[in-house]
């Protein structure tokens, strides 16, 4: 069978399969590089996140240590320690007088 006596449209279907099969070829070449990039891009992405919230809590930091002054905090820790001993003080009372657990 000579190559020259096909019918045309079959000599088009041979020509067309090494073209489809290349086609194809390079649809997958494209699609692993897309997961490949896609999946750095995530990568980067959370690397960026990470970053972006040390940078704030060292920020915060910053700002505690630098704008509050010693003696405000301090003050605030006098404060808080005093309520707390009026509290314990009066559960021990509670305890003691009997109306603490009925």
């Amino acid at each position: 069978m000579n190559i020259l006596e096909l019918e045309p449209h079959m000599l088009l279907r041979l020509a067309e399969a090494p073209v489809s099969i290349l086609l194809l070829w390079l649809v997958l070449g494209i699609k692993r590089d897309l997961d490949q990039r896609i999946e750095h891009g995530d990568r980067r992405e959370m690397d960026g996140l990470a970053r972006t919230r040390q940078e704030l809590t060292d920020f915060k930091l910053e700002v505690a240590r630098t704008y509050v002054p010693l003696s405000l905090i301090r003050d605030v820790d006098q404060r808080l320690s005093e309520q707390l001993l009026r509290i314990e003080e009066k559960l021990e009372d509670l305890r003691r007088e009997g109306g603490y657990g009925r």
